[in-house]
């Protein structure tokens, strides 16, 4: 896939970006550039795998010059910078949209000057049906890479974009939380036990950014089937891998908080095309002759169906503790718990 090609990742010392660095590493890739603005996690990165392939670019997506240090010479792209964490955004919102819109602005703009083939955007089911600031942005960041998309033939350069739901033990996700709160003897605090999430591996939303490489169009948003846990079995799963005695508290739904979290939306679920383990939701390629979107309408573009972690499959508890034990995190954290 990448022999002797130069790869970029924006926000490449996040979980995601290591995940992706990893697993093309021992191929045949000819250099991967980690671009964030985190120095430490960059050194951190640099002793932990000494590898010459990998160089390491200081610089932020809001900062066009940055980007354009660092992009010369790069095939593709994996675009994973951004302000994520719901509640960060809710206090600082234009700083989400300096980060997640502007900046990916920046780095399609910079790809295209540069010749880039292909560039792939991280989203999240936040953007679906937004209700907090981190939704909303990545939404935005979604609408600007498709309307990008439109201003580049996609021989020159192809942009296209991924959706999932939240990654398991991730940075700032709830299972490290529970795990710590399992280790320290406190109750597990859940806000309500029935609110539904995706149940998605690091690894998995690696193969969805893959295939989306092999399979995108320009101005695609690829979406991975995923099975889904209400946050109150994920607890009790957790509790039981651990052997723990801890209480599980509700503490109520927090401020910009769903009850459920949407991968495609009714009007996206009418279009999109289903491929197996994934969706392809294809871009609207009419062109900028804005009368068309008053005159010309669609009758079959209206339907009640949508994909959610509601109407998805659900784990069991049994089948919880089975994903939760095939996570490196999870096994490193009973292994210390044993201990």
């Amino acid at each position: 896939m990448f022999d002797n090609k130069t790869l970029l990742i924006t926000g490449g010392t996040g979980s995601f970006g290591n995940a992706v660095m990893k697993r093309f590493l021992n191929n045949d890739v000819k250099e991967i550039r980690i671009f964030s603005r985190d120095e430490t996690k960059q050194d951190d990165m640099r002793k932990r795998y000494a590898n010459d392939k990998i160089k390491f670019y200081i610089g932020d997506v809001r900062d066009m010059g940055s980007l354009n240090n660092a992009m010369h010479g790069v095939d593709y792209i994996f675009h994973a910078a951004a302000l994520k964490q719901v509640p960060s955004c809710e206090f600082f919102p234009l700083e989400a949209v300096k980060t997640n819109v502007l900046g990916t602005e920046n780095v399609l703009t910079s790809a295209i000057e540069h010749g880039v083939k292909k560039v792939i955007c991280l989203s999240t089911d936040k953007a679906a049906y937004p209700i907090n600031a981190m939704g909303i942005s990545k939404a935005m960041m979604e609408k600007v890479f498709i309307a990008k998309s439109k201003t580049v033939q996609p021989e020159k350069t192809t942009i296209c974009g991924t959706r999932y739901g939240n990654v398991m033990a991730s940075r700032g996700s709830v299972i490290p939380l529970f795990i710590d709160q399992i280790k320290s003897g406190k109750p597990i605090t859940i806000t309500d036990p029935t609110m539904t999430r995706f149940m998605m591996s690091l690894d998995e939303a690696v193969e969805l950014v893959a295939f989306a490489f092999d399979n995108a169009r320009s101005g695609d948003i690829m979406v991975q089937k995923s099975p889904a846990s209400t946050i109150g079995d994920l607890a009790k799963a957790l509790i039981e891998i651990f052997g723990a005695k801890n209480g599980i508290k509700t503490i109520g739904t927090r401020h910009g908080e769903k009850l459920f979290e949407t991968l495609l939306t009714k009007e996206e679920y009418i279009v999109a095309q289903d491929m197996g383990s994934f969706y392809r939701v294809p871009a609207d390629k009419r062109s900028l002759n804005y009368d068309k979107y008053f005159t010309d309408g669609d009758k079959n573009l209206s339907g009640t169906l949508e994909y959610t972690s509601h109407n998805t499959q659900q784990l069991s508890v049994p089948e919880i503790k089975e994903k939760l034990l095939s996570l490196d995190t999870v096994q490193r954290e009973l292994t210390d718990w044993r201990k």
